[in-house]
């Protein structure tokens, strides 16, 4: 009875290591995810931006559903991107917590944008980011962002 019970609990710790032992995302990874996108949008070039997120990706802006990234970036984005001087974002935080093979971003940051007249905008912007391990990288998986003018 005992050799039994040996080989029962040896057998179970042979199939849970496994399991236990099976790679994590390293959820704070996800954030060089996050950190291309913005330097894409910081450098006004979208080229290959749309492998940062899944083909079924949400995005949400300001009270806007904008589809996917494919319709958002030819619908808004890149028009928007193009009728810029410049984009620069300051005072960027990001905090992410994971679960399972999903990673929940928080970002804030400001703004500034300066447009072909020379007129500047300057915004408060915050977004929530999902991102899901896929293939062994993070996919955006839905974005919703909002930006409001600075509090004088």
């Amino acid at each position: 009875m005992r050799g039994i019970k040996q080989a029962v609990i040896g057998l179970a710790l042979v199939i849970a290591v496994p399991a236990h032992a099976a790679s994590t995302p390293d959820y704070q990874a996800a954030t060089a995810t996050l950190a291309q996108y913005k330097q894409a949008i910081e450098s006004r070039d979208l080229s290959g931006v749309e492998a940062l997120f899944a083909p079924d990706a949400q995005i949400f802006e300001s009270g806007g559903i904008e589809g996917n990234f494919a319709h958002y970036r030819d619908h808004h984005l890149a028009p928007e991107l193009k009728a810029f001087k410049s984009f620069a974002f300051k005072g960027y935080k990001v905090s992410v917590r994971g679960e399972g093979e999903v990673a929940i971003a928080t970002e804030t940051y400001s703004y500034t944008i300066i447009l072909a007249s020379g007129e500047t905008v300057e915004r408060d912007g915050v977004a929530t980011s999902v991102l899901k391990w896929t293939d062994g990288k993070w996919r955006i998986i839905n974005l919703h962002s909002s930006s409001r003018k600075p509090k004088a």
